[in-house]
């Protein structure tokens, strides 16, 4: 019999690779959806007649007990969060219920339910935030520097705490940043991208940014999803950092992907307080020594890569909608 996964958060970057990954392994794939006037199944449309969508809501407990009992799962994998920091800032109180005490009521549901279910939670690089050492490893202390990354915290602490209490196989991700041409149009790696894409395609003049010279360590999501599955297939449930162990500033992002169009950033790119973070994370680079040791994951896309591959996209995307050759 194929395994059962259920991914919440299915419809976002990381839910809709994690389901291409597991359809391939020959799983049947649940996703869990909020129900919502605005539900965006643009991302999984591919696969959408092979996964089965699930309704349920992180901010209600009986939701989330319902839905296990319904699927019954071998797997499951909480991406659902609320994911865009700079939201975090404008909606704190409700960051905190999704992405810190929907985690709780996730993992009471799989205690009371069936405690052998192997959940893995999905913690962030900006757990670390204002860095104590670099690089960072699963021992490196976390010093949050947003409401998003304080939630994540909580999260990844009480996955740990439910771990050690009801011997439950939970185990927490921390992933570095992760890009792909799935990525929201929010995220500064996309919006580089594609704003690239339309200045070259002569759609836009100028794009506005905020902090050039933050670092950040960027993989490829594809390649991130791989170690999620690989976590939960370990004989014992542990943490692990997940990070390509490199370190590029949105400067370099910005003029990889400008220059790949034959542009030069500099004449495109403006500076805007408004896109400055109130308390910034300056550098965040990974280590994930124990990942390729123990897991045996290792990243397969590199940064020009992921920018490249990235920039493609949006310039096909965009010749698509406004019907240019």
């Amino acid at each position: 019999m194929a395994k059962k996964a259920l991914i919440t958060g299915i419809t976002g970057q990381d839910g809709s690779y994690l389901a291409d990954f597991l359809l391939e392994k020959g799983y049947e794939v649940y996703g869990m959806v909020r129900r919502s006037s605005m539900e965006k199944f643009d991302r999984i449309d591919h696969i959408k007649e092979r996964v089965h969508i699930m309704q349920a809501d992180l901010l209600d407990q009986f939701s989330i007990i319902k839905l296990l009992e319904e699927v019954q799962p071998d797997e499951l994998y909480n991406l659902a969060a609320m994911s865009f920091v700079p939201t975090s800032w404008n909606q704190p109180v409700l960051t905190a219920e999704f992405t810190a005490v929907g985690v709780t009521r996730i993992l009471e549901a799989v205690r009371a339910f069936n405690p052998r279910i192997r959940f893995y939670q999905a913690s962030s690089s900006e757990m670390f935030g204002k860095v104590k050492e670099i690089p960072q490893t699963e021992v490196t202390p976390f010093h949050p520097r947003s409401p998003y990354g304080v939630a994540k915290v909580y999260g990844h602490w009480i996955t740990v705490n439910y771990r050690e209490s009801y011997d439950i196989f939970g185990v927490s991700g921390i992933l570095f940043n992760h890009e792909s041409p799935r990525r929201g149009l929010e995220f500064v790696t996309r919006k580089v991208t594609y704003n690239a894409a339309r200045i070259k395609l002569g759609l836009a003049k100028e794009l506005r940014l905020g902090n050039l010279e933050a670092k950040r360590d960027w993989g490829f999501a594809g390649d991130y999803v791989k170690a999620m599955w690989l976590m939960l297939q370990q004989q014992e449930p542990d943490d692990f950092v997940i990070a390509t162990g490199e370190n590029h500033s949105v400067r370099e992002l910005v003029d990889t992907a400008f220059s790949y169009l034959d542009l030069d950033y500099k004449d495109f790119v403006m500076i805007d307080e408004r896109f400055i973070r109130p308390a910034e994370v300056d550098i965040l680079i990974g280590s994930s020594a124990k990942a390729r040791e123990k897991l045996g994951w290792i990243p397969s896309v590199n940064f020009q890569q992921l920018v490249k591959m990235m920039v493609d996209a949006d310039m096909k995307l965009l010749k698509k909608e406004y019907h240019l050759k």
